[in-house]
């Protein structure tokens, strides 16, 4: 009995009031009261902020003075401050994984009114989180050595600021874009509001950066097929699609396309105009080559026509160019993947696809462009006069739930005011009326730009329209004007459609690839909205621009700047620290029935032929759960959550005898 007292661990347990976010729904004090009669616990406090400096040296002091192996804190979730924690404890001495976090904010304080009954909740929690302290064991952490380089999906706007940042920084960049030039949407607009700079003045030089830095290696035409290890040891696999043009050879001197006989919709132009079988895909675009698209040359089956090898000087043009397969070894990923624009044919109330002359803002873009397919004149698509009267629809395919996109896209409401402006700049007679839901101008300079654009003269109609259809040479449309309280119909001669931002094309397969976590409105998920909103769930996997939500481009740039930082953060470390919390396999009673291995979500589980036994790849696990939860054999324990410390848990939540009760007894 002596030795079982003296090996017994030494518990304290501290209570925070989190303010009043705990303290006003739970009496903190009497929680730490009964804390201090608990098993093993020797002494039990409650403190106004346990995570600030002063709360973490109580915890320090204590556990010298009273000789404490084993740390409770109740207080906010372990998302929040469990690595705070961990460190405090650490500081002291102590083992970061004796220590064991109680959340009595979000899972009691926060979902709970009645008083004695949530304190009642906090104190059942502490007593559970007690007993599973007392069964906990020392882990040691493991360091790997960080490959510096980084490798960046996507070159719009986002992922050409993070490569330039990283690069500048010193490191290897592979920059990884599945469209023959970077650039991205931005590279499709004319002016970026609220100051009027032109687009392609701003973005070209980045580009050109790009093209030039000696660490960056730029691969177009490339698309991310495969990614293993972790972090700060990825290996990716990155096919890059044959371009049939020579990139060094080719002087984009035209006298292919002009021999060319093939035509296709320009999709830079958003089939506006139209482009042959090849093409520049735009005038800055970088790499400035021509690209192929063999798809859509004439007489590709058995050979194509050739007309376009015969009037290249340079030779540079390869039909026979195959696909290539590269394999890097990076450290980091940014994922900067984009976004696309809502599709309206979703929403056949609206008359797209069935007129001309309603187009979506994107579109509507193009053609305010000088480099446009109207060379930055606004006309009617169905005669090609300009409109004298033109309206706009906000909210197309966002804040509906009807298309199932209830978020706001943040941007819309922004450039439909800018596009208005620009009506009104070149042709000042022309009436514009935009019908708005709510008008969203949260920026720096945003609300003084949509004034300017009122005295300009555009009318703002608060009411969403609910058919668009056309009356002999005009369109109509309807729309409930809330201000008045009843339904309007305005004749118009062109209709702008503001749509909205949704996840780009191929998020699932690539959300699926990295592992990377969905929001409800399918971007991809931070791992913290507020501390952590460039990192993602996977360690070394970072997020930048509107992949991970809709925003404009300040936003995107300064998050792809945040997620470069972290990038060169972890590369400037040389080593990473691998998390111990791991399966763990007992070769025993392994019987290598391959169960778990098909349902590991990292890919951590590995048969050895030669023991016929399952191993974990420790860097790969993540410590979900999973594989202990189905193994039949029962060989898989989870470190740090055993299953001896998980029934522990159950025992002192139903009132039942805890494991650790009954060791002492």
């Amino acid at each position: 009995m002596k030795q079982i007292e003296k090996s017994a661990p030494r518990i304290g347990v501290y209570v925070c009031h989190c303010g009043t976010n705990i303290a006003q729904t739970v009496d903190v004090e009497a929680v730490a009261e009964y804390a201090g009669t608990l098993p093993n616990v020797v002494v039990a406090r409650d403190n106004m902020y346990m995570c600030s400096d002063p709360g973490q040296a109580l915890i320090r002091k204590d556990i010298k003075e009273h000789r404490l192996d084993r740390v409770v804190v109740a207080a906010c979730s372990p998302r929040m401050h469990e690595p705070t924690f961990r460190g405090a404890v650490f500081g002291a001495g102590m083992n970061p994984y004796l220590f064991e976090m109680c959340n009595i904010r979000e899972q009691c304080s926060w979902v709970h009114q009645d008083r004695e009954k949530a304190t009642q909740k906090a104190s059942d929690l502490v007593r559970s989180s007690v007993a599973r302290a007392a069964l906990l064991e020392a882990l040691k952490e493991r360091y790997a050595d960080v490959t510096k380089a980084a490798l960046v999906l996507g070159g719009g706007i986002a992922g050409i600021q993070a490569s330039l940042d990283i690069a500048d920084a010193g490191y290897k960049v592979y920059l990884v874009e599945r469209q023959p030039s970077i650039g991205g949407h931005m590279a499709q607009l004319d002016k970026t509001f609220p100051t009027l700079d032109c687009s392609a003045c701003i973005l070209t030089p980045k580009m050109v950066d790009v093209s030039r830095h000696k660490n960056i290696e730029l691969i177009t035409l490339g698309e991310l097929k495969e990614v293993a290890g972790y972090v700060g040891n990825f290996k990716a696999r990155v096919v890059q699609r044959a371009r049939y043009v020579d990139i060094d050879g080719c002087t984009a001197c035209n006298d292919c396309v002009d021999v060319c006989p093939q035509i296709h919709p320009d999709e830079f132009n958003m089939g506006l105009s139209t482009r042959k079988a090849i093409y520049q895909p735009f005038p800055q675009a970088v790499p400035g080559a021509f690209v192929l698209n063999l798809d859509d040359c004439l007489g590709k089956l058995p050979r194509p026509c050739e007309k376009c090898l015969e009037a290249c000087d340079a030779k540079c043009i390869n039909y026979d160019a195959e696909d290539k397969e590269l394999e890097l070894d990076v450290g980091a990923i940014v994922v900067a993947t984009g976004m696309d624009v809502f599709d309206p044919l979703v929403l056949p109330e609206l008359g797209y696809g069935k007129h001309e002359d309603i187009l979506t803002g994107l579109e509507f873009e193009r053609m305010l462009s000088a480099g446009g397919p109207t060379g930055g004149k606004i006309v009617r698509i169905s005669n090609g006069k300009p409109p004298k009267d033109v309206v706009f629809v906000h909210c197309v395919g966002s804040r509906d739930k009807v298309c199932g996109n209830e978020y706001c896209s943040r941007i819309c409401c922004m450039y439909i005011i800018k596009q208005a402006h620009l009506i009104k700049d070149r042709l000042p007679d022309t009436n514009v009326t935009s019908y708005y839901i709510d008008i969203r101008a949260f920026g720096k300079g945003f609300e003084e730009f949509y004034d300017r654009v009122r005295e300009e003269g555009v009318l703002f109609k608060r009411g969403k329209p609910s058919e668009i259809f056309r009356r002999k040479d005009k369109l109509v449309v309807r729309a409930e004007d809330t201000l008045l309280g009843k339904v309007t119909e305005h004749e118009t001669d062109m209709v702008i459609l503001g749509v909205g931002l949704v996840p780009s094309e191929g998020y699932q397969e690539l959300a699926q690839m990295l592992k990377l976590s969905l929001s409800p409105d399918r971007f991809f998920l931070e791992a913290h909205p507020k501390l952590r909103p460039v990192d993602s769930n996977i360690e070394g996997v970072y997020l930048a621009g509107c992949c991970q939500g809709p925003k404009d481009i300040p936003d995107t740039v300064a998050q792809a700047k945040a997620a470069a930082s972290s990038v060169i953060a972890l590369l400037n470390r040389g080593e990473v620290t691998i998390e111990p919390v791991v399966a763990d396999i007992d070769e025993d009673l392994c019987s290598g029935c391959h169960v778990c291995e098909a349902l590991c979500p990292y890919s951590a589980l590995i048969y050895d032929p030669g023991r016929e036994v399952m191993t974990v790849n420790q860097a790969l696990c993540k410590g979900c759960g999973v594989c202990p939860s189905a193994c039949p054999s029962g060989a898989i324990t989870m470190r740090h959550y055993t299953d001896a410390q998980v029934e522990a848990q159950l025992d002192a939540l139903t009132g039942h005898q805890s494991v650790a009760e009954k060791v002492e007894a």
